[in-house]
């Protein structure tokens, strides 16, 4: 009977297939309102850096006119690095003001995050990137003119890093099919 019993147990236990998961997982209002939110709140703030690129490289008339566009002869840094630097990093902006290496990264930067959160790709390069730049330009004005310490920069730095790690990209974006090229899946800090 021993026999019996173990070729029983072998015999279920290897030709038994572990249980499948059937349940699926249905999203919730809520979950889905929060990731038409986030997505909303990734595209708003992709539109505040590619119109602020769009306004400096031709002078649209908001922040800059059109005889100060880049496209003319402008410079996008001097400006506001020139003028608007104050407290403990003035010196060192005042002296970058006008560069021409600052002129391109700043503009290439501003591209390249707006784009990147409009369409949706590359979230986590663009939220380290953006927050960067944020921290930078909030390093310029210290102390801001509204609060001790906290402005809109480190707020949006903050916003950028939440919309990464949420997968902000995905809704209403190409993320998911980003994330699918072989490049990113190499590489999944492209992500």
């Amino acid at each position: 009977m021993e026999t019996m019993t173990a070729t029983v147990e072998r015999i279920t236990a290897n030709t038994v297939a572990p249980a499948v998961q059937t349940t699926r997982q249905v999203e919730t209002i809520r979950q889905k309102a929060t990731r038409y939110v986030f997505a909303g709140l990734r595209i708003a703030l992709g539109w505040i850096f590619l119109w602020a690129f769009l306004d400096k490289m031709f002078g649209l008339g908001h922040e800059t006119t059109a005889k100060n566009a880049w496209l003319n002869g402008g410079s996008p840094t001097k400006g506001f690095l020139t003028f608007g630097a104050k407290g403990p990093f003035e010196g060192l902006y005042h002296g970058i003001a006008g560069a021409a290496w600052a002129d391109w990264l700043f503009m290439i930067g501003l591209a390249a995050i707006g784009v990147a959160l409009v369409v949706g790709i590359g979230m986590r390069v663009a939220a380290v990137a953006g927050g960067l730049l944020l921290v930078m330009m909030w390093t310029v004005v210290l102390p801001p003119a509204n609060n001790p310490f906290m402005d809109d920069h480190l707020v949006y730095a903050g916003l950028l890093a939440g919309l990464a790690l949420v997968g902000a990209g995905n809704t209403l974006g190409l993320g998911r099919a980003w994330a699918k090229l072989p490049i990113v899946q190499r590489l999944p800090w492209l992500r």
